[in-house]
């Protein structure tokens, strides 16, 4: 069994699960140190939701971005990872319906996400939860 949950405060083992779980999402990415989940925890615009197991253990982490624009509330969903052990068995699907649902409790009008071309399984998964690809550019700026 496995519950979703927002996280509310740092632990040792979100520390520890992130540690984990960033390598297997971005080799370009180091994992957020305790201070800086504590910064998404107490932002306004951030949520952090995780996935347990009924033993408590972490196995996959998104998260949620829901920001007010002048045409109305958006959201955005962030650095969606499933351990590697636990993957194809719903979880990454739980995250993202309950990220959806916490959305649309706030009001969102869309929610949106990117995932590169090459994570066939992510990308099926946003299809089949009714994601549709957007006919648009990405650009980024990188100060790095």
């Amino acid at each position: 069994m496995v519950s979703i949950r927002p996280v509310t405060e740092v632990t040792e083992s979100l520390t520890d699960a992130y540690r984990a779980l960033i390598p297997q999402l971005s080799s370009s990415s180091n994992p957020p140190t305790g201070e800086a989940l504590q910064r998404i925890i107490e932002s306004d615009s951030a949520q952090i939701l995780i996935a347990e197991d009924e033993n408590g253990e972490i196995l996959g982490t998104m998260t949620l971005i829901i920001f007010q624009i002048p045409t109305g509330i958006r959201a955005w969903i962030e650095d969606v990872v499933v351990d590697s052990s636990a993957r194809g068995k719903g979880i990454g699907k739980k995250l993202n319906l309950a990220a959806l649902e916490l959305a649309k409790q706030a009001g969102a009008k869309t929610v949106d996400l990117t995932s590169r071309p090459a994570r066939q399984e992510a990308n099926q998964l946003y299809r089949s939860i009714g994601f549709a690809e957007r006919e648009t550019n990405v650009y980024r700026f990188s100060f790095e």
